[in-house]
């Protein structure tokens, strides 16, 4: 439930906010966002964040009409404003004008905070199920607002979210990174094919730091039988086991050891991300 919004420079309740439908955004899905959560009440991997939101609307001709310190203020003082744990989105919208030499120059920006809703604990007890389908996400270096795919394909079961696996390469899921222990290597997609992750960095230092060896390239569907472990990762969910892929089960069906220690050592390492 949306709580507070900034929108033209100004903080205003949910119901005040109003987009004219003149805007882009609207009219034709021009947009691009960040999904941004909280820990003990304040922002979690906030600069990189904004960081790749300036890069997703530099990508898609939208020039920002505010910096990330400006932007990081903003954040601030919203979360300063509500006594409870959040999700933060910024957007920038198409806006009003496309100039064919300097794109799209009147964009909106515009932050929503709301409630941050955790997955349930036995989510992370007994792992989830992943759906695969044979398709990709368009520009996956850009996180756009148009998450059609993700919507239109996604399984009804809860415990489930659906695994982009086009040509039998396996790069993403719809909001998350994904990877696979094989035989002992942790295996991810590379930025090539994948948004860069904030929680997917993090993961790839720990596992360094702590020795794993990690291997940045497509895991195969043809190779799930031989994975002893997988799971995936996101600013609200964190690390997430997946336990199925359809209906291969992954290694024993259980939540396996290099993900807990993951796991364990992200919660540790977690307030020196924070800002």
């Amino acid at each position: 439930m949306i709580k507070l919004c900034y929108l033209d420079g100004a903080f205003v309740s949910p119901e005040e906010a109003r987009l004219p439908v003149s805007d882009l955004m609207i009219q034709r899905g021009i947009g691009v966002f960040e999904s941004i959560s909280t820990y003990d009440r304040r922002a979690l991997m906030l600069t990189p964040h904004l960081e790749r939101f300036l890069f997703s609307a530099k990508s898609s001709y939208i020039a920002s009409p505010l910096g990330i310190a400006e932007m990081r203020e903003v954040v601030r003082e919203g979360i300063s404003k509500l006594d409870c744990e959040l999700l933060i989105k910024t957007y920038l919208s198409g806006g009003d004008e496309f100039n064919r030499v300097r794109g799209f120059t009147e964009p909106r920006f515009f932050v929503t905070f709301e409630d941050l809703e955790l997955p349930p604990r036995e989510f992370y007890e007994q792992g989830i199920r992943l759906e695969p389908i044979d398709d990709y996400r368009e520009d996956p270096a850009i996180k756009s607002i148009d998450y059609r795919k993700a919507y239109a394909l996604a399984p009804h079961d809860e415990h489930t979210e659906i695994l982009y696996c086009p040509e039998g390469e396996i790069t993403e899921s719809a909001h998350s990174s994904f990877f696979v222990v094989l035989n002992d290597v942790l295996v991810t997609a590379p930025l090539t094919r994948v948004l860069k992750g904030t929680t997917r960095q993090a993961v790839l230092d720990l596992a360094h730091g702590d020795g794993i060896e990690v291997e940045e390239r497509c895991p195969l569907l043809s190779e799930l039988p031989q994975c002893s472990e997988a799971f995936i990762t996101g600013s609200i969910k964190k690390i997430l086991p997946v336990v199925r892929v359809g209906s291969q089960i992954i290694g024993d069906g259980l939540v396996g050891a290099m993900t807990k220690k993951l796991s364990e050592a992200y919660i540790e390492h977690i307030r020196e991300w924070l800002e």
